[in-house]
């Protein structure tokens, strides 16, 4: 966990590309990041694979939304893939 606080932390304000660990692939601002998890404010639509229904029932801009530290297993930032 202490892993991607860190990173969390270092690229606030930045779009970064999270999976979790039942695979979905979360796109998003980091807004924020606390002890246990990482608000990302979601971006770019309803890609294939870019599915934001499970936390908020929405694709697409919308409010920032939680992930759970312990549950990322993978970061990147997105402009490296997207932009």
């Amino acid at each position: 966990m202490e892993r991607y606080y860190k990173l969390c932390q270092q690229h606030l304000g930045k779009v970064a590309r999270i999976t979790d660990r039942n695979g979905r692939v979360h796109v998003g601002r980091i807004e924020r990041v606390t002890n246990r998890k990482v608000y990302i404010r979601p971006v770019g639509g309803s890609r294939k694979g870019f599915g934001f229904g499970f936390y908020g029932g929405y694709y697409g801009w919308g409010a920032a939304y939680g992930i759970g530290l312990g549950f990322i297993t993978g970061f990147a930032l997105a402009g490296l893939f997207f932009f």
